[in-house]
């Protein structure tokens, strides 16, 4: 039987939520910087909440992905283990 690979590596787990909790964090340091907001300000907050969006799509996948390949990963040694026990 071959074993099943995870698709999400821990560098790339790690990223991911790294990615969302920065784009989170630099958004409320403009929010309490923001007194008044100038054109170029307004383009920061543009690009941050884009860093948002993806991060949150990201950690998303990354947490559904990996909480699936627990199931797989689970399943498999749960299959293993029978054959152990039957043999």
């Amino acid at each position: 039987m071959q074993k099943y690979r995870r698709r999400n590596t821990v560098a790339f787990t790690v990223l991911a939520y790294f990615t969302f909790f920065a784009g989170v964090f630099l958004f409320c340091i403009g929010l309490y910087n923001a007194d008044n907001l100038e054109l170029n300000e307004k383009g920061y907050y543009i690009a941050v909440m884009i860093l948002v969006a993806v991060g949150a799509i990201l950690t998303q996948k990354v947490t559904r992905d990996n909480a699936e390949d627990n199931d797989i990963i689970a399943e498999q040694e749960k299959r293993q283990n029978q054959s152990h026990i039957e043999s």
